[in-house]
């Protein structure tokens, strides 16, 4: 503990000079951060995060997913590699901390190291991964997936944007060789542990007030898709009790739904938040309906009963009103749990700091959740303000990333 010594405000301003040069690689300037995978944003993001990572000493590299990475090696060569990091990538006119608050704070975490001459055992590796939100071109997670080797080339060509460009070209494009994309596999038996600090995005931790969140489960994510099938027809002539009204049955099934999710409990929850309807006409019955259940809970099961219920009030709905169903599953993803011994070491780190936490469940989806198939992985949150992101009004505070930044750098230090 004796070379923690550094305020942390002085921390905190380092983040912030990071953060706020980021937020200005948008192209939505004024109305948020947009900045898309391998777009001219990506490339001064990943061209400021190697500058960086080079002047506190890191080897740097960038692979064919577009990944900034920068090394810093441990006193034990054949040693398993500890890696730290987040995205650089946002959704469209959202905030400036989602990812990107990751990747500067696990650059301060090598810089205190480093500076300290902490002699650690394990290399330490930052990746600024490409592409988590998947907005471009449909499919999550472009680097994480890459480290896990699960891209081929053909997929790479076969995913394309709405112009019509692969994510192979656009590798291309950005000066990058994607026939290498299978040379990003890592080999998890060589890899100590992952870890990404990470902004909540939700309020939980900031009407507590408490300072820090460690994740204990990422949320297991189901999300089916249900067609509602009823008869179109004149809104004025047809007598209420002579409908097959598809809005009026989807209404009746999804008015139940978030009562099922608040039953379940733990943590589970149930949106619809996507519905469309057919022919969408002012003066006409709705012959069909469109909508996606979008379940999580860090139990599969809960997530199941909604299922049931589900299927058991269509089939009620459909007996009483005529209007027929169809339900397509989508999405299966499996809850992701953090390694219960490494939790238990950024736990101690936050006692002896003297730093609030609490365990927490993610209900969103990061990178440490595919990570976690394969490695030992652990996620620390820090509050949002009003438990607002992926908007342009998303904020954490920078004491609050200071204190991120500490309890990893403790933990590491201390690591055997």
């Amino acid at each position: 503990m004796n070379w923690i010594m550094e305020n942390l405000l002085y921390i905190a301003h380092n983040l912030q000079n990071h953060l706020e040069t980021l937020r200005q690689f948008t192209s939505t300037p004024g109305f948020g951060v947009t900045r898309l995978p391998f777009s001219k944003e990506a490339r001064q993001a990943v061209d400021y995060i190697k500058d960086q990572m080079e002047q506190i000493g890191l080897r740097t590299w960038i692979d064919a997913s577009g990944a900034v990475h920068g090394r810093l090696d441990g006193t034990e060569p054949d040693a398993p590699t500890i890696l730290i990091g987040s995205h650089y990538d946002t959704v469209k006119s959202g905030g400036a901390y989602d990812g990107i608050a990751g990747i500067v704070s696990a650059i301060e975490v090598a810089r205190i190291l480093k500076e300290n001459n902490v002699q650690m055992k394990y290399p330490l590796e930052i990746i600024a991964t490409n592409d988590e939100e998947g907005i471009t071109y449909g499919v999550c997670f472009l680097t994480s997936k890459a480290l896990l080797g699960r891209w081929t080339i053909t997929d790479l060509k076969q995913l394309h944007d709405t112009a019509e460009e692969s994510i192979y070209d656009a590798i291309l494009r950005f000066g990058l060789d994607p026939n290498k994309i299978e040379d990003c596999k890592i080999d998890s038996l060589n890899v100590k542990c992952f870890i990404e600090i990470h902004i909540e995005q939700g309020p939980v931790l900031d009407s507590k007030g408490i300072q820090l969140g460690l994740v204990d489960c990422i949320a297991g994510l189901q999300r089916y898709r249900i067609q509602m099938i009823g008869k179109s027809n004149h809104a004025g002539s047809t007598p209420m009790d002579m409908r097959s009204d598809a809005v009026d049955a989807s209404t009746k099934v999804i008015s139940c739904i978030s009562e099922w999710a608040k039953t379940e409990g733990g943590g589970t929850v149930a949106t619809v938040g996507f519905m469309q309807v057919f022919p969408n006409a002012l003066n006409t019955i709705s012959g069909k309906t469109e909508w996606v259940l979008d379940c999580r809970s860090s139990d599969e099961e809960k997530i199941q009963h909604i299922v049931e219920k589900l299927t058991q009030k269509l089939e009620e709905v459909k007996s009483k009103t005529g209007v027929d169903y169809k339900i397509e599953p989508l999405v299966h993803v499996k809850p992701g749990y953090m390694n219960q011994e490494l939790l238990e070491q950024l736990e101690k780190s936050c006692r002896i700091l003297g730093y609030s936490y609490q365990k927490i469940i993610s209900g969103a989806t990061h990178d440490a959740h595919l990570m976690s198939e394969e490695v030992d992985t652990i996620m620390l949150f820090v509050p949002s303000k009003d438990g607002i992101s992926h908007s342009p009004e998303e904020y954490s505070k920078y004491e609050d990333l200071a204190r991120a930044v500490y309890v990893v750098s403790d933990m590491l230090s201390n690591l055997n």
